[in-house]
């Protein structure tokens, strides 16, 4: 199956909504403690047993530890940068013009960023800074910061029916859901143990969100009774890094690990656990499914390689 060496350790990587064989990944040098970055946008080739081919590459002179795609425009990317810097790309213009804007609000390393699938108009980033911010395209500063959290914010996604809902991860051990129209946090997931690395909603029904911590564990809850979770999915053997929901199944899921690990998950089964994959040999820290063909898998790592494979098959088959 397709795959790309990166000069840098992997970080984060996304399918283009647009482009069925497209992908970008953000990448850090030295696993991301010190050091430049770069963004690739790669394609897959018609030949499944050819590797990628990148379209093209930035530098940063700090790590990349996230990358977003624009909902509305084909090739506008937004990168969280461990400068604290929100950078966006648009490869459509020479690279001499890139990047089109550099947003310098976040104190300390942006770690992720996410585009409003409804409204596609905005994006969120959130902070090693306990914040999250909502910015607009055309707008010079942001429109907003949200801060309730006591630590680090990994992770913050917009609900994918709800143009003003979003959930935001932290190191502080919750999960906070917010609406933009509301002045605060509108409930709190006191989710976890330890640290909360990752959340993702549902992409079938709005009210069911997913957790993974360090704690090596997946939680499934309904935030319309929040009290206990609906499952938890334990089968990493370290901390849970990513998870995505499916677009195409609706209780189907996919996480990444420290152990090295991706797994596809069903949650309403007992026996949850539906595939593992061992292709990284390092840290597993990016995964991303393809909104346009249906269980197209992507993989990031810090053994400096992506993976793009279909479910089912070897990532490592040629």
């Amino acid at each position: 199956m397709p795959f790309f060496k990166t000069p840098f350790n992997g970080y984060s990587v996304r399918f283009s909504p647009f482009y069925e064989n497209r992908v970008a990944v953000a990448t850090a040098q030295n696993f991301g403690i010190l050091g430049n970055g770069r963004i690739h946008v790669l394609d897959l080739s018609p030949n499944p047993g050819l590797p990628m081919s990148e379209v093209v590459a930035y530098d940063t002179a700090d790590g990349v530890y996230d990358v977003a795609w624009s909902e509305s425009h084909d090739s506008l990317l937004v990168a969280a940068v461990a400068d604290g810097s929100v950078k966006l790309y648009d490869f459509a213009l020479p690279p001499t013009s890139n990047p089109i804007r550099s947003f310098h609000e976040h104190t300390r390393e942006v770690h992720s960023a996410d585009y409003n699938p409804v409204r596609r108009d905005s994006f969120l980033t959130s902070s090693w800074d306990d914040t999250v911010k909502l910015w607009t395209v055309d707008r010079p500063t942001s429109v907003r910061t949200f801060k309730e959290h006591v630590y680090c914010v990994y992770s913050s996604v917009w609900n994918p029916r709800h143009a003003d809902v979003f959930a935001s991860a932290s190191g502080d051990c919750t999960v906070r859901i917010w609406d933009v129209r509301e002045p605060g946090s509108t409930m709190i997931l006191p989710g976890h143990e330890f640290e909360i690395l990752t959340c993702d909603w549902n992409k079938y029904d709005d009210c069911i969100i997913a957790t993974a911590s360090v704690d090596k564990s997946i939680k499934v809850w309904d935030v319309r009774n929040s009290r206990v979770p609906i499952t938890v999915l334990n089968g990493h053997g370290y901390a849970v890094r990513k998870i995505k929901f499916s677009p195409h199944m609706r209780n189907w899921m996919l996480s990444c690990s420290y152990d090295m690990t991706v797994c596809m998950w069903d949650y309403m089964v007992e026996d949850a656990l539906v595939s593992r994959y061992d292709h990284h040999t390092e840290f597993a820290v990016g995964v991303d499914m393809s909104v346009l063909v249906e269980g197209l898998i992507a993989s990031t790592g810090w053994d400096e390689l992506v993976y793009v494979w279909q479910h089912g098959t070897d990532p490592r088959a040629p």
